[in-house]
């Protein structure tokens, strides 16, 4: 299958903000437990003052197939942006990640950004590796920290070098 790799609008908002609610209620996979609503979706990942872009892919049908997020972290130095990766659950399609990162790279390295940030839970194995398989490395682990129920989960900050994309 091709996927096609485009920026996001806010007319996608709604279709991407059912992609990754359908994640948050599985859980797992992301730290966001809550699901949120079209106009929160719309500020935490278009259209926030900390957001630098968010880049969609999308199936030969033209249908969405996933999205990544790419925005300023306050902890974060100025040349530094932090990321999030999200792909569509059902139907699953394979390579979203594969096909937004580049694109988000080249995009960080025309802005002027050095290093991208990761942070991931210890439980989403999936993430963990994806973000290792495109050459992000552990760089600090935040131990026990607690989710909305109690359970205590490691996260680990992983960096990539946009030196390394070039």
């Amino acid at each position: 299958m091709s996927i096609k790799v485009r920026l996001a609008s806010e007319e996608d908002a709604e279709e991407l903000c059912v992609i990754l609610n359908e994640i948050i209620e599985i859980g797992g996979t992301t730290a966001m437990e809550e699901s949120l609503s079209v106009d929160q979706f719309k500020q935490y990942f278009l259209t926030g003052d900390h957001c630098i872009c968010c880049h969609v892919s999308e199936g030969e049908d033209g249908s969405i197939t996933g999205f990544q997020v790419l925005g300023r972290h306050p902890e974060l130095p100025e040349d530094w942006a932090d990321i999030g990766t999200f792909a569509r659950v059902h139907p699953r399609v394979y390579g979203v990640g594969k096909a937004l990162f580049p694109v988000s790279c080249a995009y960080l390295i025309h802005k002027g950004f050095s290093t991208i940030n990761a942070t991931i839970r210890a439980d989403n194995t999936s993430g963990l590796q994806y973000y290792e398989k495109v050459g992000f490395t552990t760089y600090q682990t935040a131990k026990a920290v607690p989710l909305k129920d109690g359970t205590l989960v490691d996260r680990f900050s992983k960096s990539y070098e946009l030196n390394n994309a070039k």
